[in-house]
């Protein structure tokens, strides 16, 4: 009796403490749902009760709430790397397109600050891609691209290549419409040649799209209006910027056969072997186009009475070269093997015959160009990609020179001597800046080991 009386009195006091427990929660939320209904039911009740006046009152209140931050924000310079809001809320209004040719002059002014494959696209060059999602958009940051970016800015044709490379392919009627739109002919290359400009972005923006769309894309798009308009731009009385993309977009409308032949036809080679005595040429521009013109003549457009330039060049001189057979596709090399180009979208590379394993040894390099590219020395280890640019390698110890109005280039420190057998010599290397205030084409780089 004593061990069930004490049983029985276990039982009860915690069913007691249980329901009162219980009793505590049920009071607790009872009042927390009190405190709740009041503080949200305040507007309620006086939605209710204040009737259509009031509503319109507290609409217009909010209005004017949010549009004192609105106002603030449109004040504030726009900082062209921010990127942009990955998303917005359901009831957040879409973010409102900016002026096209201010997009494009942003997306020219911060793409050399990208040093890094791994970085944030800029705000501007998202939110072209995004406009160029729909053929109304693409056609309008193609005539901005042609409109506005500037003849002496070198980085212009890589930002018309990067932009129109990353958009969306355009549609046949897109591409029809532009071809409309642009209207080119022979006496359309006569027009404005004071303002070359024009011209030479058109060049650009026509080659970007005939490598984009080989094929019956492209057979589609040189048109007999396009293709008189490249062979006008060939002619002595253009600017040699606009020879020299015009050019280029020729090569690579010849991507595609039907077009390779159709452009032969046109007597093309006679124009280039003109142009072909301006390999040498002191003046740099002119030298691009002679180079432009020789590669041509030896690979695409061969005459039959012309001898192929590495037939007769004299190479008992040279010790060294760039390897031909250690070169990525696209690459352009000189038939004497000591000058490279490259005019494709992609980065290509190329390594030099001869190697170095013990003493200091340097090279000298002369930029004849303007644009972005890699420069210095690499071990056998080393692999070249076409989408490695601008990314650090533990094999390579590379420069940058990039060709901008304010002319630097970008180095690697290098961490510990090669001839050391480090397997990683740039081990936790990072970059350093260093001002050699070149002026103009033909500055000489010298590269020590």
């Amino acid at each position: 009796m004593i061990v069930f009386g004490w049983a029985v009195f276990l039982v009860s006091r915690s069913l007691g403490q249980g329901l009162l427990l219980t009793l505590e929660e049920h009071i607790a939320h009872f009042l927390g749902t009190r405190g709740a209904t009041a503080t949200m039911g305040n507007s309620c009740i006086c939605r209710d009760d204040s009737g259509a006046e009031d509503s319109v009152d507290n609409q217009q209140q909010q209005a004017e709430n949010s549009a004192v931050p609105t106002a603030d924000t449109r004040n504030q310079p726009r900082d062209p790397v921010r990127p942009p809001r990955r998303g917005r809320g359901p009831h957040e209004p879409r973010r409102k397109k900016q002026n096209v040719d201010g997009l494009v002059l942003d997306t020219l002014a911060v793409i050399r600050t990208l040093v890094d494959n791994d970085q944030e696209p800029p705000y501007s060059m998202i939110t072209l891609h995004e406009m160029a999602e729909t053929d109304e958009g693409w056609l309008d940051v193609v005539q901005s691209l042609i409109r506005v970016i500037p003849l002496e800015d070198p980085l212009g044709p890589a930002v018309i290549t990067l932009l129109l490379d990353e958009c969306p392919l355009p549609t046949k009627d897109a591409l029809q419409k532009l071809t409309e739109i642009l209207n080119l002919n022979g006496e359309v290359a006569c027009q404005d040649s004071g303002h070359p400009a024009k011209h030479r972005n058109t060049s650009a923006v026509l080659g970007c799209l005939a490598e984009k769309l080989a094929g019956p894309a492209s057979i589609g798009l040189l048109s007999p209006g396009i293709l008189e308009y490249l062979l006008q731009c060939l002619k002595l009385q253009s600017h040699p910027t606009v020879m020299l993309f015009a050019l280029i977009a020729l090569e690579k409308f010849a991507q595609t056969s039907e077009n390779k032949l159709t452009i032969s036809e046109s007597s093309i080679s006679d124009r280039l072997i003109t142009l072909e005595s301006w390999a040498d040429d002191p003046d740099y521009l002119k030298r691009q186009v002679g180079f432009c013109a020789q590669w041509s003549l030896d690979n695409l457009f061969l005459k039959d009475s012309r001898q192929l330039t590495y037939e007769k060049v004299d190479l008992n001189s040279i010790r060294a070269m760039l390897n031909s057979n250690d070169v990525s596709e696209y690459l352009k090399i000189s038939p004497h093997g000591l000058e490279a180009r490259c005019d494709a979208s992609s980065f290509e590379s190329v390594r030099c015959t001869f190697c170095v394993d013990a003493g200091v040894w340097y090279y000298e390099v002369t930029v004849i160009t303007s644009g972005v590219m890699q420069i210095g020395w690499a071990t056998r280890d080393s692999k070249f990609l076409n989408h490695a640019l601008l990314r650090c390698q533990p094999h390579l110890w590379l420069s940058f020179y990039i060709g901008t109005r304010d002319d630097f280039y970008l180095a690697f420190k290098l961490k510990q001597s090669c001839k050391e057998g480090r397997r990683n010599p740039l081990e936790e290397a990072g970059f350093i800046y260093h001002d050699l205030s070149i002026r103009g084409w033909g500055s000489s780089l010298s590269y020590r080991c």
